[in-house]
């Protein structure tokens, strides 16, 4: 009686842990299944198949009789064909998955991302309240995308004219924590570029910008933000392009195709002094206009033949830190130029260009400088006789007075 209720009872816990093993992997193989109807399928015929082997047929083979030889062997390999034709598909797709996976990334799930098309439809076809609608439902489901704040701050300034939400809403996405400071940069640069074109309110713009600079100083960030700063023009200069324009047309010279060409009337030049008093004096406002210095340095170096002041001017802008590494070589290599334009010896300009190739001996721009440093020679003979022809050419023309030699008749 007891050796009966043990078998029994290891008989139902059998049971059991097959069904919820079974239970298991169907449940498993279902959710995974991209047909899940077929794969139930597949499941109900294969559940039998697995109750008649497990229950049956291994406890005959067990036997080791000749029951087993003549029927649990046959029936076994019988139940196995059956499964193999019920899952060859499955097999099949197991053993490929693995090589398939190495192009489409297996069966990992793509990462949850915000999708704005329909409010984009929505804003194109002028309904923008539903734009915006569906906009803040993505922003429900992720509330730090920068993509979502920027478009609905766009629909509310552009479309509805509401200036106001958007920088309210801008204003959130900035506040938020965690945010790269490229992005909260970006959306500030987005709401100082709608007042400038919206409200042309320079103020106000201004404002946004210097945020930039108070949330990221002796950054890259900061140099961008000031140097946008400098250039964000007057307030005359922003109302022009809606304003009516007035063109002035000064009469033209009479018989114009009589007059000799040293009389002809010429474009008025620019003075490159008062252009570099300009220069000065924005540069006492905006100390770290890299654009006004840069042509600052250049007034001084050809026009006033003072190279120590254009020097001066470029090394302010190459020693200030954060500043990209693009600019310092430009600005380096303009050095150079200035350098072969004033005619200094080789080594200096030398020592110029070698600056580029430490700072960063492996980028393209160390490359070209050493390709430079090869010609250098060469370009400074080219600069030397280039200046030399243009002082004969000089010299010859102040002894031309009065007609020319006059032919033997």
């Amino acid at each position: 009686m007891g050796e009966h209720t043990d078998g029994l009872l290891v008989r139902i816990i059998s049971v059991v842990f097959f069904v919820a093993a079974i239970g298991t992997v169907i449940a498993w193989t279902v959710k995974k299944a991209e047909d899940p109807a077929r794969m139930i399928f597949k499941w109900v015929l294969t559940a039998p198949l697995l109750g008649y082997v497990f229950w049956v047929l291994m406890p005959m083979l067990g036997k080791f009789d000749n029951k087993a030889a003549i029927n649990g062997i046959p029936n076994t390999v019988l139940c196995g064909l059956a499964l193999a034709i019920i899952w060859r598909s499955s097999i099949a797709a197991l053993i490929a998955r693995p090589f398939g996976s190495l192009f489409t990334g297996g069966d990992e799930p793509p990462e949850p991302q915000p999708l704005y098309s329909v409010a984009r439809a929505r804003q194109k076809r002028g309904r923008y309240a539903e734009a915006v609608a569906e906009i803040r439902r993505q922003l429900d489901r992720f509330p730090n995308d920068l993509e979502g704040h920027l478009l609905l701050a766009q629909i509310q300034a552009e479309d509805l004219k509401d200036l106001p939400a958007a920088e309210l809403t801008l204003r959130h996405f900035c506040e938020q924590p965690g945010h790269a400071p490229q992005n909260v940069a970006f959306a500030l640069y987005s709401l100082a570029d709608w007042h400038l074109k919206i409200n042309q309110d320079r103020e106000a713009a201004r404002r946004e910008l210097e945020k930039i600079v108070e949330l990221y100083p002796d950054s890259e960030l900061a140099l961008g933000a000031a140097q946008r700063i400098a250039h964000l023009g007057s307030t005359e200069m922003l109302l022009a392009p809606h304003e009516q324009k007035k063109f002035a047309v000064p009469e033209a010279p009479r018989n114009l195709g009589l007059i000799s060409k040293r009389y002809q009337p010429q474009p008025r030049e620019t003075d490159p002094a008062e252009e570099a008093a300009q220069y000065v004096k924005h540069l006492e406002a905006h100390p770290l206009d890299t654009e006004a210095r840069e042509h600052l340095a250049v007034i001084y170096a050809d026009h006033y033949q003072r190279l120590d002041l254009a020097t001066d001017q470029l090394e302010q802008m190459i020693d200030q830190p954060h500043q990209p590494a693009r600019l310092v070589t430009h600005w380096l290599n303009l050095l150079a130029d200035l350098q072969v334009r004033s005619g200094v010896d080789y080594e200096s300009v030398r020592q110029t260009l070698q600056r580029i190739i430490d700072r960063n001996p492996n980028l393209a721009a160390a490359e070209i400088a050493r390709k430079r440093l090869g010609l250098l020679k060469l370009e400074l003979k080219g600069q030397a006789a280039k200046d030399s022809v243009k002082l004969g050419e000089y010299e010859q023309k102040i002894g031309l007075k009065g007609r020319g030699p006059r032919r033997d008749s």
